[in-house]
């Protein structure tokens, strides 16, 4: 981190700031010029933040030299992670993974008929929404725990590990017992005591990206699990909030071999969420996979008319094997497979 002060700082403020930085475990090295001071800082830097120093009047700019986060830094960590998720390896090199399943749990039967068609299709995982953030608050809110129970009746019936959103602490124990990859909605992207509760459990977790995160929003959100005590996070894109309407959202493509060189984390896409549109989401899933991601979470649904939430941007089973098949080929194109 490099710190200006500004030319007219009195010695005796100069000397406090070198002793507060001193103080932190940090070497300051000092640069003493005609007109400014530069401190640069040498060590973690990454609990100082750039606001607090500069309410120091004093204090002309603050620059940092490398990132905030450090344990999902690839600078620190250069070997790619692989998270197992109940036997699924997300990340490893060539395995492009395949997560289908409806928006939400509609009960045991739906959910277990669904999970063999995606199977059948191709797919590695079940996603399934049990509890539902959604923006009104009429509508349907998700199955609770009886939408976890069917879940791991799916799992059971099918093999297959399931992926489902929390959305507060006090549902951890329920999860940690009951799902294979946990989920963290794009709501929920910093809410920090949430985070840090996820770094205490076992399971793996799919974070997704909040509506308007910045990418080092995002790693931050990361960082915080990570420091908590989880290493296996794998990232989500969903596509952001941005003033184009023709999409649910804007999907980030960019955001794929941004990723994968400041972090050592997989990263999947989310190509229904991000388009909101079920025309859309094959060209978007193959984009993807080119653009190096890790794995897809679709949303798949045999009667996508009458879905209890997300219809219009579900894939009907016969499409989503369409997708896998063309899928392949693009694998297969940039050395990967399915």
């Amino acid at each position: 981190m490099i710190i200006t002060l500004k030319k007219e700082a009195p010695q005796k403020e100069v000397d406090k700031l070198h002793q507060y930085f001193t103080d932190k475990g940090l070497n300051v090295n000092m640069i003493q010029g005609e007109n400014y001071n530069v401190f640069g800082l040498v060590g973690d830097t990454s609990h100082l933040s750039e606001r607090d120093i500069l309410a120091n009047e004093w204090v002309e700019n603050v620059q940092r030299v490398a990132a905030p986060y450090k344990l999902a830094n690839r600078m620190f960590h250069p070997e790619d992670t692989i998270v197992d998720v109940g036997g699924i390896k997300v990340g490893a090199g060539q395995k492009v993974v395949i997560i289908g399943g409806p928006c939400s749990v509609e009960g045991e039967e739906q959910i277990c008929r669904i999970a063999q068609e995606v199977k059948e299709c191709g797919a590695d995982m079940l996603r399934g929404g049990a509890y539902k953030p959604r923006t009104s608050p009429y509508s349907f809110q998700g199955l609770g725990y009886e939408g976890i129970l069917d879940m791991v009746e799916a799992r059971k019936q099918t093999k297959m590990p399931i992926v489902s959103e929390l959305m507060s602490a006090d549902k951890i124990d329920e999860f940690e017992e009951n799902v294979d990859l946990v989920q963290i909605g794009a709501r929920n992207m910093q809410n920090f005591d949430l985070l840090k509760a996820c770094g205490h459990i076992s399971k793996p977790i799919l974070l997704k990206r909040g509506m308007s995160a910045t990418i080092e929003d995002w790693i931050m959100s990361a960082e915080y699990i990570m420091a908590s005590g989880n290493p296996n996070v794998i990232f989500c894109e969903r596509g952001i909030r941005t003033f184009e309407t023709y999409t649910r959202n804007t999907l980030d493509l960019a955001v794929v071999p941004i990723i994968k060189e400041k972090t050592h984390l997989p990263i999947i896409i989310d190509p229904s969420h991000a388009t909101g549109d079920y025309k859309l989401v094959e060209a978007v899933s193959l984009a993807a996979i080119a653009a190096g991601a890790d794995g897809l979470i679709v949303e798949v649904h045999d009667h996508p008319a009458s879905a209890w939430s997300d219809g219009a941007q579900s894939l009907k089973p016969d499409r989503f094997q369409q997708l896998i098949e063309k899928a392949r080929l693009v694998a297969k194109a940039v050395g990967r497979e399915l």
